[in-house]
């Protein structure tokens, strides 16, 4: 099997609201109709209440409208995916990624199909050029990970490493990240996200070691696990 993430950004007009019901209840359907093994959505459906101006909110983030995760047991059967979320927004990226879960959610409760509990902390950015494939992987893997581990209130981290893209102008990503908080406020409280200034700017000197800030992409979002793994 293989993982594939897309991110969509609806119409201009459209309103958030309408998209998010047409992306769950009509388009996620037809995407495991088409062939789709296992499908989580998040949607960006939070902005208003974090406000769009929140430090939360950086770059594509601020425009994104979701990002669909799904398994599929080849890549060439994708069209018809594409197709359908191509019709659902003005503009699609696709990307095959390899997914690692370095914390589970502990306790899950809720049915597929409902409304995870909590927010997603979707987070995308390209690797510099400054360094190598090797100690990209290392610092982001080996460095950040243990660090948000002790400093975030997580209650569940996946991350896709970029293999290649798969659509026509899709982003430079090289990391796709989904943080999920139990609650709005595990995100947006700076204490209870980093518990000290201190650890604010530890976070931010180690992200600079793999990345650059001003080329991160973030948004919190809501969560639907369409159909587990």
């Amino acid at each position: 099997m293989e993982k594939l993430v897309y991110l969509v950004w609806k119409r201009d007009a459209e309103r958030i609201e309408s998209f998010r019901e047409a992306l769950i209840e009509r388009c996620a359907p037809r995407l495991l109709g088409h062939g789709a093994l296992a499908l989580t959505v998040n949607v960006s459906d939070l902005l208003d209440q974090v406000g769009r101006k929140s430090p939360l909110v950086i770059g594509e983030g601020r425009t994104l409208s979701a990002s669909v995760s799904l398994w599929l047991d080849s890549l060439d059967s994708r069209a018809p995916i594409e197709a359908e979320l191509g019709a659902l927004g003005q503009r699609v990226a696709g990307y095959l990624v390899t997914e690692s879960v370095p914390l589970h959610c502990p306790d899950r409760t809720w049915a597929d199909g409902e409304r995870s509990p909590g927010v997603t902390l979707w987070t995308a950015f390209p690797k510099p050029d400054r360094i190598s494939d090797e100690e990209f992987y290392a610092r982001w893997h080996g460095s950040h990970t243990p660090l948000s581990f002790e400093i975030h209130p997580l209650w569940e981290y996946v991350r896709n490493a970029v293999a290649r893209p798969l659509t026509t102008g899709a982003p430079p990503y090289r990391a796709i990240v989904e943080e999920r908080f139990r609650t709005l406020d595990d995100l947006t409280d700076p204490m209870r996200f980093f518990g000290s200034a201190e650890n604010v700017q530890r976070v931010l000197a180690d992200i600079a070691t793999f990345s650059e800030l001003e080329q991160m992409n973030t948004a919190p979002m809501s969560e639907w696990i369409i159909k587990s793994c």
